[in-house]
């Protein structure tokens, strides 16, 4: 629907003490099924900003400017709570319930009760830059609000609420990355000799194959073919519900040891079957929690063999760098981690150097200047 004429808009002053200027403008926007032709009123800036009504005009020019355009639309006209309780019903049920939840959770604890009230159109680049100096959490979590406000943007944006972009020159806040956290090959060792029963075959596998926690919670029985030394991952588990691996890239197979296969075999001569098969399971029979895990049985192993303790996740980052120590190529190490081709994510996140190989490099750059 193009616009109906051109339009200037009018200006007038409000206030004695300090008096500002406001615009006045007409607008189409959609409500329900109809479109409406709304009458917009706007603050400008304070007359000390625009001494006369000429500037002040120069400046309403430059808001009235999208509604002139030949291309204009009509936008709905919701707020930012409305919109998402519509996004919430079409699009959040969409993601898996792992997102669902995190959303979620981002939606009620900092994007409704901050931009519950404004109109769609009316959240500009102020109000988001606003919004992430008031945020009372670390700059990566900040970071991550801004991605789900971008996703949930894109919506608006497909869906005729909105037409511009307030992201672009967002001054995000720097990241400064935690120091890693992975087990070195003889802390893994050492993990593995002293645990016991299912959890001494789950760490081995963790430090040989750097599964995620979930993917090892989702191992089922049709997921070994030992007589090929492979394991395939086909599900993870999250909230104690088997669900679709975390991408694409994350259904895979992965060679593993003979010695790996042959204590795998050892551990299915004594494993009991499931509901859902898995490979390992509560005694109750239900899925594992990897938060249970590392508080009843990893923290109790490390603290035996004097380690501190990482998480499970710290397996991962170990079998990662054992295989750059050990020269794999990093396509290979990309798909036996679940990485996209190409992605950054494995040397940047997951490989770490250890002490041996600062040593190394020492010891051939001496020998050069020797």
């Amino acid at each position: 629907m193009a616009r109906r004429r051109y339009q200037r808009g009018s200006v007038f002053l409000r206030g004695r003490r300090n008096p500002a200027w406001f615009g006045r403008w007409r607008e189409d926007v959609i409500e329900g099924d109809q479109v409406k032709r709304v009458r917009r009123c706007e603050f400008l800036g304070y007359k000390k900003d625009f001494p006369t009504e000429r500037l002040a005009l120069r400046e309403l020019e430059a808001r009235v400017a999208p509604v002139n355009r030949p291309n204009n639309r009509p936008l709905r006209s919701e707020t930012f709570a409305q919109f998402c309780g519509w996004w919430k019903k079409n699009v959040l049920t969409e993601f898996k319930p792992s997102s669902q939840a995190s959303f979620s959770s981002q939606l009620r604890v900092h994007f409704l009760p901050y931009f519950g009230p404004y109109l769609m159109k009316d959240i500009q680049w102020q109000t988001v830059q606003t919004f992430m100096a008031t945020r009372a959490a670390g700059a990566k979590t900040r970071k991550n609000l801004i991605f789900t406000l971008k996703l949930i943007w894109s919506s608006a944006r497909a869906g005729g609420w909105v037409a511009h972009n307030p992201f672009e020159d967002l001054k995000l806040p720097k990241v400064v990355p935690p120091p890693p956290l992975l087990y070195t090959a003889e802390e893994a060792k050492l993990i593995i000799a002293n645990a016991e029963g299912q959890y001494k075959t789950l760490f081995w596998i963790a430090a040989e194959t750097g599964l995620r926690a979930g993917e090892l919670a989702g191992l089922r029985i049709e997921n070994l073919q030992l007589d090929e030394q492979l394991i395939r991952v086909t599900h993870s588990i999250w909230g104690g519900r088997l669900q679709e691996p975390k991408s694409k890239n994350a259904k895979r197979s992965i060679t593993i040891t003979p010695q790996l296969t042959e204590h795998i075999r050892s551990f299915l001569s004594v494993w009991k079957p499931n509901e859902l098969n898995l490979l390992f399971c509560s005694h109750t029979g239900k899925p594992i929690d990897s938060g249970n895990i590392r508080r009843c049985n990893l923290d109790p192993v490390c603290k035996k063999v004097n380690i501190r303790t990482k998480g499970l996740n710290a397996f991962r980052h170990c079998c990662a760098s054992m295989m750059d120590q050990a020269g794999t190529p990093l396509k290979v190490r990309q798909e036996r981690l679940g990485h996209a081709p190409g992605s950054p994510v494995t040397m940047v996140h997951y490989t770490h150097s250890i002490s041996a190989d600062h040593r190394s490099a020492a010891l051939a750059v001496g020998g050069m200047l020797n």
